[in-house]
Protein backbone atom coordinates (compact mmCIF):
# COMPACT_ATOMS: atom_id res chain seq x y z
CA UNK A 1 0.00 0.00 0.00
CA UNK A 2 0.94 3.41 -0.50
CA UNK A 3 2.71 4.58 2.86
CA UNK A 4 1.47 8.17 2.18
CA UNK A 5 -2.15 7.22 1.72
CA UNK A 6 -1.54 4.98 4.73
CA UNK A 7 -0.60 7.78 6.82
CA UNK A 8 -3.30 10.16 6.13
CA UNK A 9 -5.71 7.66 6.55
CA UNK A 10 -4.25 6.96 9.86
CA UNK A 11 -4.29 11.13 11.17
CA UNK A 12 -7.60 11.00 9.75
CA UNK A 13 -8.63 7.99 12.10
CA UNK A 14 -7.43 9.86 14.89
CA UNK A 15 -9.02 13.25 14.00
CA UNK A 16 -12.12 11.69 13.58
CA UNK A 17 -12.04 8.96 16.22
CA UNK A 18 -13.63 6.32 14.37
CA UNK A 19 -12.39 3.78 11.15
CA UNK A 20 -16.51 5.15 10.02
CA UNK A 21 -15.34 8.48 9.58
CA UNK A 22 -12.21 8.31 8.32
CA UNK A 23 -14.27 5.76 5.44
CA UNK A 24 -16.27 8.53 4.11
CA UNK A 25 -14.25 11.24 4.17
CA UNK A 26 -11.61 8.88 1.66
CA UNK A 27 -14.76 7.68 0.46
CA UNK A 28 -13.47 4.05 0.62
CA UNK A 29 -14.84 1.11 3.44
CA UNK A 30 -14.12 0.85 6.74
CA UNK A 31 -12.81 -2.24 6.47
CA UNK A 32 -9.85 -0.65 3.56
CA UNK A 33 -9.42 1.69 6.68
CA UNK A 34 -8.52 -1.33 8.76
CA UNK A 35 -5.80 -2.42 5.76
CA UNK A 36 -4.12 0.59 5.63
CA UNK A 37 -3.62 0.47 9.75
CA UNK A 38 -2.38 -2.77 9.61
CA UNK A 39 0.17 -1.56 6.93
CA UNK A 40 1.84 0.90 8.77
CA UNK A 41 1.71 -0.98 11.78
CA UNK A 42 2.98 -4.41 10.28
CA UNK A 43 5.88 -1.51 8.55
CA UNK A 44 6.78 -0.13 12.14
CA UNK A 45 6.10 -3.40 14.01
CA UNK A 46 4.39 -1.75 16.65
CA UNK A 47 0.32 -1.35 17.57
CA UNK A 48 -0.90 2.12 16.54
CA UNK A 49 -3.93 1.49 17.95
CA UNK A 50 -5.53 0.48 21.15
CA UNK A 51 -9.09 -0.96 20.01
CA UNK A 52 -11.56 -2.55 22.81
CA UNK A 53 -15.38 -3.51 22.02
CA UNK A 54 -16.40 0.30 22.49
CA UNK A 55 -13.51 2.48 21.84
CA UNK A 56 -9.90 2.85 20.19
CA UNK A 57 -7.60 4.99 21.52
CA UNK A 58 -3.72 5.92 20.28
CA UNK A 59 -0.73 3.97 22.01
CA UNK A 60 2.24 5.69 23.11
CA UNK A 61 3.67 5.05 19.96
CA UNK A 62 0.71 5.99 17.87
CA UNK A 63 0.62 9.72 19.48
CA UNK A 64 4.42 9.92 18.49
CA UNK A 65 3.81 8.67 15.24
CA UNK A 66 0.59 11.18 14.69
CA UNK A 67 2.60 13.92 15.46
CA UNK A 68 5.25 13.16 13.16
CA UNK A 69 2.58 12.60 9.88
CA UNK A 70 1.35 16.02 10.07
CA UNK A 71 4.37 16.99 10.24
CA UNK A 72 5.29 15.34 7.27
CA UNK A 73 1.84 15.94 5.53
CA UNK A 74 2.13 19.16 5.99
CA UNK A 75 5.44 19.50 4.38
CA UNK A 76 4.39 17.90 1.16
CA UNK A 77 1.43 19.94 1.10
CA UNK A 78 3.65 22.91 1.25
CA UNK A 79 5.97 21.65 -1.08
CA UNK A 80 2.96 20.52 -3.64
CA UNK A 81 1.51 24.75 -3.12
CA UNK A 82 5.19 25.90 -4.18
CA UNK A 83 5.04 23.64 -7.12
CA UNK A 84 1.81 24.90 -8.10
CA UNK A 85 2.61 28.09 -7.57
CA UNK A 86 5.51 27.98 -9.78
CA UNK A 87 2.97 26.89 -12.61
CA UNK A 88 1.25 29.75 -12.43
CA UNK A 89 3.69 32.37 -12.25
CA UNK A 90 7.15 32.67 -13.78
CA UNK A 91 9.81 32.33 -11.18
CA UNK A 92 13.08 31.02 -11.35
CA UNK A 93 16.46 30.90 -12.77
CA UNK A 94 16.42 30.58 -16.71
CA UNK A 95 20.00 29.19 -18.31
CA UNK A 96 20.12 30.37 -21.80
CA UNK A 97 22.91 30.28 -24.59
CA UNK A 98 23.57 32.63 -27.75
CA UNK A 99 26.35 33.77 -30.18
CA UNK A 100 28.66 36.06 -29.08
CA UNK A 101 27.73 39.35 -31.28
CA UNK A 102 24.10 38.50 -31.74
CA UNK A 103 24.21 38.11 -27.57
CA UNK A 104 25.69 41.18 -26.72
CA UNK A 105 24.30 43.46 -29.49
CA UNK A 106 20.27 42.42 -29.35
CA UNK A 107 20.00 39.58 -27.06
CA UNK A 108 21.36 41.05 -23.70
CA UNK A 109 19.46 44.61 -23.69
CA UNK A 110 15.93 42.45 -24.49
CA UNK A 111 16.46 40.20 -21.69
CA UNK A 112 16.60 42.82 -19.32
CA UNK A 113 13.57 44.36 -20.16
CA UNK A 114 12.15 40.39 -19.81
CA UNK A 115 13.66 40.24 -16.51
CA UNK A 116 11.82 43.94 -15.42
CA UNK A 117 8.63 42.27 -16.66
CA UNK A 118 9.12 39.45 -14.20
CA UNK A 119 11.00 40.14 -11.46
CA UNK A 120 11.25 36.60 -10.00
CA UNK A 121 12.65 35.17 -12.98
CA UNK A 122 16.83 35.44 -13.27
CA UNK A 123 18.76 35.01 -16.60
CA UNK A 124 22.30 33.07 -16.93
CA UNK A 125 23.28 33.92 -20.21
CA UNK A 126 26.02 32.37 -21.93
CA UNK A 127 28.09 33.81 -25.18
CA UNK A 128 30.05 31.29 -27.14
CA UNK A 129 29.97 30.98 -31.27
CA UNK A 130 30.74 27.07 -30.59
CA UNK A 131 27.93 24.81 -31.09
CA UNK A 132 26.56 23.92 -27.64
CA UNK A 133 25.01 20.75 -26.62
CA UNK A 134 21.38 22.52 -24.58
CA UNK A 135 20.92 18.70 -22.73
CA UNK A 136 24.28 18.14 -21.60
CA UNK A 137 25.39 21.46 -20.29
CA UNK A 138 21.67 22.21 -19.12
CA UNK A 139 20.90 25.03 -20.91
CA UNK A 140 16.63 26.02 -21.04
CA UNK A 141 17.13 27.68 -24.27
CA UNK A 142 19.56 28.69 -27.18
CA UNK A 143 20.18 30.67 -30.09
CA UNK A 144 22.21 29.20 -33.02
CA UNK A 145 23.18 30.57 -36.36
CA UNK A 146 23.08 28.49 -39.23
CA UNK A 147 21.41 25.54 -40.98
CA UNK A 148 20.38 22.68 -38.51
CA UNK A 149 21.56 19.70 -38.05
CA UNK A 150 18.94 16.88 -37.32
CA UNK A 151 17.77 17.35 -34.00
CA UNK A 152 15.39 16.66 -31.41
CA UNK A 153 15.33 19.81 -30.38
CA UNK A 154 12.19 22.19 -31.16
CA UNK A 155 13.69 24.93 -33.16
CA UNK A 156 11.39 28.21 -33.65
CA UNK A 157 12.66 30.07 -36.70
CA UNK A 158 13.60 33.63 -35.85
CA UNK A 159 14.79 36.49 -38.26
CA UNK A 160 17.84 35.43 -40.87
CA UNK A 161 20.49 36.88 -39.52
CA UNK A 162 21.75 38.76 -42.25
CA UNK A 163 25.14 40.86 -43.20
CA UNK A 164 25.85 44.29 -43.91
CA UNK A 165 29.50 45.61 -45.59
CA UNK A 166 30.52 48.64 -44.12
CA UNK A 167 33.39 51.66 -44.07
CA UNK A 168 33.46 54.12 -42.28
CA UNK A 169 33.16 58.04 -44.29
CA UNK A 170 36.62 58.68 -43.17
CA UNK A 171 38.22 55.26 -45.04
CA UNK A 172 35.84 55.81 -48.51
CA UNK A 173 37.00 59.47 -48.63
CA UNK A 174 40.56 58.55 -48.56
CA UNK A 175 40.75 55.08 -50.32
CA UNK A 176 37.46 55.71 -52.46
CA UNK A 177 33.73 53.58 -52.78
CA UNK A 178 34.58 50.68 -54.08
CA UNK A 179 32.01 49.69 -56.83
CA UNK A 180 32.10 46.00 -57.50
CA UNK A 181 33.53 42.90 -55.30
CA UNK A 182 36.57 43.14 -57.80
CA UNK A 183 37.55 46.46 -56.53
CA UNK A 184 38.10 45.11 -52.95
CA UNK A 185 41.12 43.97 -54.35
CA UNK A 186 42.24 47.41 -53.86
CA UNK A 187 41.00 48.17 -49.81
CA UNK A 188 41.56 46.57 -46.59
CA UNK A 189 39.19 44.34 -45.91
CA UNK A 190 38.78 43.27 -41.71
CA UNK A 191 38.78 39.02 -41.59
CA UNK A 192 36.58 37.48 -38.90
CA UNK A 193 38.63 34.33 -37.95
CA UNK A 194 35.50 32.28 -37.09
CA UNK A 195 34.31 32.28 -40.60
CA UNK A 196 34.33 29.01 -42.44
CA UNK A 197 37.29 29.57 -45.27
CA UNK A 198 35.18 28.84 -48.37
CA UNK A 199 32.55 31.42 -46.84
CA UNK A 200 35.49 34.08 -46.62
CA UNK A 201 34.39 37.62 -48.56
CA UNK A 202 31.97 35.22 -50.67
CA UNK A 203 29.59 37.71 -51.98
CA UNK A 204 26.77 37.23 -54.55
CA UNK A 205 28.29 38.50 -58.26
CA UNK A 206 31.82 38.07 -57.68
CA UNK A 207 33.25 37.28 -61.37
CA UNK A 208 36.44 36.03 -60.48
CA UNK A 209 35.73 34.08 -57.26
CA UNK A 210 37.40 35.34 -53.81
CA UNK A 211 39.44 38.40 -55.10
CA UNK A 212 40.05 39.40 -51.50
CA UNK A 213 44.02 39.44 -50.73
CA UNK A 214 44.40 38.05 -47.44
CA UNK A 215 43.58 40.62 -44.21
CA UNK A 216 45.87 42.72 -42.53
CA UNK A 217 43.44 42.53 -39.47
CA UNK A 218 41.56 39.47 -38.29
CA UNK A 219 39.79 38.62 -34.82
CA UNK A 220 37.90 36.24 -33.62
CA UNK A 221 35.80 39.10 -32.08
CA UNK A 222 33.19 40.86 -33.77
CA UNK A 223 33.53 43.89 -31.48
CA UNK A 224 37.13 44.01 -32.29
CA UNK A 225 36.75 44.14 -36.77
CA UNK A 226 33.64 46.51 -35.86
CA UNK A 227 36.55 49.28 -34.09
CA UNK A 228 39.21 48.77 -36.47
CA UNK A 229 36.32 49.72 -39.23
CA UNK A 230 35.04 53.13 -36.96
CA UNK A 231 38.47 54.04 -36.83
CA UNK A 232 38.80 54.08 -40.28
CA UNK A 233 41.18 51.13 -40.89
CA UNK A 234 39.06 49.02 -43.19
CA UNK A 235 36.19 47.64 -45.05
CA UNK A 236 34.20 45.39 -42.77
CA UNK A 237 31.34 42.54 -43.22
CA UNK A 238 29.33 41.69 -40.75
CA UNK A 239 26.24 40.73 -39.10
CA UNK A 240 23.32 43.88 -39.94
CA UNK A 241 22.00 43.34 -36.19
CA UNK A 242 25.56 44.28 -34.52
CA UNK A 243 26.30 47.34 -37.22
CA UNK A 244 22.66 48.84 -37.03
CA UNK A 245 23.26 51.55 -34.66
CA UNK A 246 26.44 52.43 -36.22
CA UNK A 247 24.21 52.80 -39.73
CA UNK A 248 22.00 54.93 -38.54
CA UNK A 249 24.06 57.44 -36.76
CA UNK A 250 26.26 57.60 -39.89
CA UNK A 251 29.50 56.43 -38.65
CA UNK A 252 29.36 53.66 -41.08
CA UNK A 253 27.78 53.40 -44.60
CA UNK A 254 26.72 50.59 -46.40
CA UNK A 255 28.30 49.14 -49.22
CA UNK A 256 28.03 46.76 -52.37
CA UNK A 257 24.34 46.21 -51.20
CA UNK A 258 23.13 44.03 -53.85
CA UNK A 259 26.26 41.61 -53.40
CA UNK A 260 25.74 40.92 -50.09
CA UNK A 261 25.57 36.99 -49.16
CA UNK A 262 22.11 35.55 -48.52
CA UNK A 263 20.83 35.70 -44.81
CA UNK A 264 21.50 32.76 -42.30
CA UNK A 265 18.72 31.38 -40.81
CA UNK A 266 18.41 31.67 -36.79
CA UNK A 267 16.53 29.67 -34.65
CA UNK A 268 15.33 29.82 -31.27
CA UNK A 269 15.84 25.93 -29.35
CA UNK A 270 14.92 23.97 -26.94
CA UNK A 271 14.40 20.63 -25.71
CA UNK A 272 11.18 19.04 -26.82
CA UNK A 273 11.22 17.34 -23.34
CA UNK A 274 11.28 20.32 -21.03
CA UNK A 275 8.39 20.85 -18.71
CA UNK A 276 6.43 23.95 -19.96
CA UNK A 277 6.71 26.27 -16.63
CA UNK A 278 5.68 29.76 -16.92
CA UNK A 279 9.39 31.09 -17.23
CA UNK A 280 10.19 28.85 -19.88
CA UNK A 281 6.84 30.13 -22.46
CA UNK A 282 7.02 33.47 -21.29
CA UNK A 283 10.67 33.70 -22.39
CA UNK A 284 10.02 31.58 -25.65
CA UNK A 285 6.84 33.79 -26.16
CA UNK A 286 9.56 37.18 -25.44
CA UNK A 287 11.95 36.56 -27.68
CA UNK A 288 9.68 35.29 -30.44
CA UNK A 289 7.91 38.26 -30.50
CA UNK A 290 10.81 40.65 -30.35
CA UNK A 291 13.12 38.52 -32.77
CA UNK A 292 10.66 36.19 -34.89
CA UNK A 293 10.37 36.21 -38.74
CA UNK A 294 7.67 39.12 -38.40
CA UNK A 295 8.52 41.23 -35.82
CA UNK A 296 9.85 45.23 -36.56
CA UNK A 297 12.91 46.38 -37.48
CA UNK A 298 14.97 47.14 -35.54
CA UNK A 299 13.92 45.22 -32.57
CA UNK A 300 12.84 47.53 -30.19
CA UNK A 301 12.44 50.97 -30.63
CA UNK A 302 15.09 52.26 -27.89
CA UNK A 303 17.41 50.61 -29.49
CA UNK A 304 19.09 52.86 -32.23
Amino acid sequence: MDKLRSMEIFVAVVDAGSFTAAAERFEISPVMVGKHIRALEQRLGAALLSRTTRRQSLTEIGRQYAEQCRLILAQIQSAESVAEAMRAVPRGRLKVTAPVSFGAEWLSPALTEYLDLYPEVSVDLNLSDRVVDLVDEGFDIGLRIGTLQDSSMVARPLRPYGVVICAAPEYLAQRGTPQTPEDLVQHECLDFLNWNPQARWRLRGQKNGNAVPPSRFRSNNSQSLRMAALSGFGIIMQADLMLARDIAAGRLVPLLQEHIPQPRPMHLLYSRDRQPTPKLTTLIEFLLERFGPNAPWPPTAHCL
